[in-house]
């Protein structure tokens, strides 16, 4: 593998204005009626569609080139395994990333944060060591540190968030101690859309030592993420959120870092040697991958990556605020709707949350799904945060590089239908 010793250029953004109807004809579902309704499809904070590019990349690398990465000398394998790690390549890019070693493959964003919490947490963590999480952690950023906290006798805490769903760092000389050996935050969040200032929290954090873990599966997706300037040890994200397929993710750590931790999964092609007597590890990243890949949805992850940068990250952000903006506008004259969150473009991403007065979120969400409307319903994988913001359950409505002003149009109008339902009784 060639080791990169300094960032690669990133691609020059699009100068032309961006063009959600050409956008959207990239998207073969959204062609699709859901009884007898146009498709309106917000759930892209659970998973993204996905364009005529990356489904048609796994169709031509099935077709063309299919044969195990790493290990064959002939050329089917060969070029099967350039395309493999030339992602990873397309990864340091997209990040800001110096070495394609810092980029480990992984099935999505969970199993990174497990890879850390387990390695690095079993190495390193010690009774009554601290682990500080916030209120609005995902479970992917929950349960990990649980478990790596029974079993190592360490303490999880956390930073609390305030009324309007920001963190409260004003609390953080409080909740930070001498024995916070671990901060592991989200960046954006999957249920408020807040963005999270990760490079002050990455300052604070190592000013006193402690290592700086990033969940970014709602943050690479939809803006320009600079490791170097987050400073974070490791950063992990999610192909199926990123217009990518599914069963792909990625860790990001800092080189020294990744050397240092021992593997979580044995077995091949994460080996230098296996003898009678035990094994040695291969090189980064290969020590962390163990097994056959999912070679071919990685060639699809590097597909959506250059999807989204032919759009421009700075272009796919300015577009999900416009658009978060008039969301958030046109929600608002729904006097029966409570909306979560910081209700600031520039400080959310292009997510939504909110509860109607008298329908339940998923009696809501299924009207609106007679009406077209695909949005999320539940406690989203963080019941922690429904349990500070008071509700067993919220609407989101999530926004990506497809929808337009028309999709928020329709989603208003259904939630008006839902409640002229209700009220005929």
């Amino acid at each position: 593998m060639t080791t990169l010793t300094a960032k690669m250029p990133r691609p020059a953004e699009p100068q032309a204005a961006y063009d959600v109807a050409k956008v959207r004809a990239d998207f073969p579902i959204l062609s699709r009626s859901i009884h007898g309704s146009p498709l309106v499809y917000l759930d892209s904070a659970a998973t993204s569609q996905k364009p005529h590019a990356v489904i048609d990349t796994i169709s031509e690398f099935y077709r063309t080139t299919n044969a195990n990465v790493h290990r064959g000398v002939y050329a089917l394998s060969a070029q099967a395994t350039d395309k493999y790690e030339g992602v990873r390549k397309k990864v340091v890019r997209l990040i800001g990333a110096k070495q394609t070693e810092e980029i480990v493959f992984t099935r999505n964003t969970t199993e990174g944060i497990n890879l850390v919490a387990q390695s690095w947490g079993a190495a390193n963590l010690v009774p009554g060591d601290e682990i500080l999480l916030s209120e609005m952690e995902h479970h992917s950023n929950l349960v990990p540190w649980y478990l790596i906290a029974k079993r190592t006798g360490a303490v999880v805490r956390f930073l609390p968030i305030t009324d309007d769903g920001c963190l409260d760092l004003k609390q953080w000389d409080t909740r930070f101690t001498s024995r916070t050996k671990v901060v592991s935050l989200t960046a954006v969040s999957n249920v408020l859309g807040t963005i999270n200032p990760i490079a002050e929290i990455a300052r604070r954090a190592h000013d006193d030592g402690a290592l700086v873990i990033v969940d970014a599966a709602q943050a690479v997706p939809h803006t320009r993420v600079d490791v170097a300037d987050w400073d974070a040890d490791f950063i992990a994200f999610s192909s199926h959120k990123m217009l990518g397929p599914t069963g792909v993710g990625v860790l990001y750590g800092k080189r020294a870092l990744l050397e240092r931790l021992e593997p979580v999964l044995g077995g091949g092609d994460m080996i230098r040697t296996v003898t009678f007597e035990g094994a040695t590890w291969n090189d980064l990243p290969w020590k962390f991958e163990a097994g056959t890949p999912n070679f071919a949805d990685v060639v699809g992850l590097g597909a959506a990556i250059d999807y989204l940068e032919s759009l421009g990250m700075d272009a796919v952000r300015r577009h999900e605020r416009e658009l978060t903006r008039y969301a958030l506008d046109r929600l608002g004259e729904l006097p029966e709707l409570r909306i979560f969150g910081p209700s600031d473009p520039e400080r959310q991403a292009g997510v939504v949350s909110f509860v109607h007065n008298t329908l339940h979120a998923h009696d809501l969400a299924t009207i609106l799904d007679r009406r077209g409307v695909a949005v999320r319903a539940g406690h989203h994988c963080a019941q922690p945060l429904m349990e500070r913001l008071g509700q067993s359950a919220t609407l989101r409505a999530s926004f990506y590089v497809y929808n337009n002003r028309e999709d928020v149009d329709r989603l208003v109008d259904a939630l008006q239908f839902a409640g002229e339902y209700l009220s005929r009784g």
